[in-house]
Parts: structure tokens; C-alpha cells; sequence
């Protein structure tokens, strides 16, 4: 009787039991993404498939023009274009005169070398080629990471679509070439944050530029430059100084600074207080 009540209880939790909730979506792969967004560019290697044409079905390579030299259809546009452009593309100037019902496939067999360029606080600056798809995180390995003066921010300028291909050497932000200005946060990219991690384009320019400094000097055990923290606060710039001395004391504290004009001026401040780039702490003795 006993074994008979268990097995009716088990019965019943098993029936009762809450639904299995579905498994979250998977975020899409960097080398999917890449792909989705690439646009095709000279010496790009693309795989066509035309569906039961076999004698469209190659490989072709992007001229100096941006173009290939399709069967049927001779020169073709694909510079500046997405393999799913392509597709379409391809697909109506195949339909109607040469095929009825034209089902293409466009895939990338090889990338051309792309230039990144790397600038400022890395342990070494430069031209990086790369092929394939590649993230802002993994160019920043390779250039040996940030440095210990490195900004939070990285800034990521990108030319506009088409005018890669004509950039030799990185230029200033000012350049008119630019379709955008991305800046990421450095402790987010570290964090393994998605979003942060951008999958980059050929002549996009990495930029990590020094980080804002403030001084402390006085009565603390090792006055100097430090970098500025988002949201340091007197405290927290004493303590990168390596705290007070033992004559040092935490009231009587002056913060110089420049006011909007330019002109420098002295504030009396507190422990809490928020500390501003270029910001000079002076930190008193104690009278006994």
C-alpha cells in the first residue's frame, strides 16, 4: 500500500511540474555577423552559385574597378556591396532574358588584406593586415594592449563605404572622409561585453588616446601624476598617492584648478569631493 501512495505522488509532481523554459537565444557568431555586413572590395575572392547552372557556378575575383566578368552578363558591380546585394542583384539581371526562375548563392572565398591602423597608448602602434573577420579586442592584443596611461575611451573612425581602398596612411578626425566616430569603453571591451567588441573594416583607425591626469602633492607618500578614474573622488586620487603621511592631515585640503576663463584658482575641499581632469590636490601637514 505504501509503495503504491509513492508511486502515485511521484505520478502526480511529475505531471504538475512547471513547463521547461526554452534555452536562450544564442548570440550570433563574429564571423556571421562579419559576413552579413562585409562589403566586397578589389582582390575579394566570392563563391557564385547559380542552382543548376553549373557553367555559372565559379569562383570569381573583384577587378581594380569593383567589378567581375560574369557569363551572360559580362562586366557586373560588386564593390561596396554585401554578398547579400549581390544575390539580389545578380538575380535580376539574370531574370528574365537568361533565366526563368535564377536561384543565387554568394558566398566569400577569400578576403583581400585589410589595413587597421593602431595609435596611441598601445605597447606597439601601427599597421596591422589582417584577413577575414577580426574584433576591435583581438587587434588590441595583437598591438600588445593598452598601456598604464591608456584613456578609458577607444575611439574607432571609419571612412566612408568605397574610400578604403584609397586611404595609404591614417588621417586626422577632422577629415571629411569619415562616416563615423565610435567610442567604446575600455572596461566593457574587457568585460567581453558584445556590443563593445566591434568587428572592425578595412582603414577603420583605432585610436586610444592618454588618459586625463590629475596631481597630488604635499603631505601624501607619493606625490605625482595619476591617471583620473571615472568618478575619482579626493579620497580615492589621496589613496593613489599612497595616502596620507603621518603628519598628514585630511582637513585643510586645496583642489587648483582653472575656472571657465582660464585662470587658476583654489578651492577648499572635501574627502567626497569630485576631482576634474588636470586638477592639482595639495594635502597639509598636521600643525602637531
Amino acid at each position: 500500500m505504501l509503495t503504491t501512495l509513492l508511486s502515485l505522488v511521484v505520478l502526480i509532481t511529475a505531471q504538475t511540474a512547471a513547463p521547461a523554459q526554452a534555452p536562450a537565444p544564442v548570440a550570433q557568431p563574429p564571423a556571421a555577423s562579419f559576413n552579413a555586413t562585409y562589403r566586397i572590395g578589389v582582390s575579394d575572392v566570392l563563391a557564385i552559385r547559380v542552382f543548376n547552372e553549373d557553367q555559372l557556378t565559379d569562383k570569381y575575383t573583384v577587378d581594380t574597378d569593383g567589378s567581375i566578368t560574369f557569363p551572360l552578363i559580362g562586366r557586373f558591380q560588386v564593390g561596396g556591396k554585401t554578398t547579400r546585394q549581390i544575390e539580389q542583384d545578380l538575380t535580376r539581371a539574370l531574370e528574365p532574358d537568361w533565366l526563368k526562375r535564377a536561384q543565387v548563392s554568394v558566398e566569400i572565398a577569400q578576403y583581400r588584406s585589410r589595413s587597421i591602423y593602431v595609435l596611441g597608448e598601445v605597447r606597439t602602434p601601427g599597421r596591422y593586415n589582417i584577413e577575414g573577420p577580426m574584433t576591435l579586442l583581438e587587434v588590441i592584443a595583437n598591438a600588445g594592449s593598452t598601456t598604464s596611461a591608456a584613456s578609458n575611451t577607444i575611439i574607432v573612425q571609419r571612412y566612408k563605404d568605397g574610400l578604403a581602398a584609397a586611404v595609404s596612411a591614417p588621417v586626422g578626425p577632422d577629415d571629411k572622409r569619415f562616416a563615423e566616430v565610435m567610442r567604446v569603453n575600455l572596461d566593457d571591451l574587457r568585460e567581453g561585453k558584445l556590443s563593445a567588441n566591434l568587428l572592425l573594416q578595412d582603414s577603420d583607425m583605432i585610436v586610444v588616446p592618454q588618459a586625463e591626469r590629475i596631481y597630488v602633492s604635499g603631505a601624501v607618500k607619493t606625490p605625482g601624476s595619476f591617471v583620473l578614474r571615472p568618478g575619482m573622488t579626493v579620497r580615492q586620487a589621496i589613496t593613489e598617492a599612497g595616502g596620507l603621511t603621518e603628519r598628514g592631515s585630511t582637513r585643510g585640503i586645496k583642489i587648483i584648478r582653472k575656472d571657465a576663463k582660464g585662470r587658476e584658482i583654489e578651492v577648499n575641499a572635501k574627502m567626497s569631493d569630485p576631482v576634474r581632469p588636470n586638477d592639482t590636490i595639495r594635502v597639509r601637514q598636521r600643525l602637531i
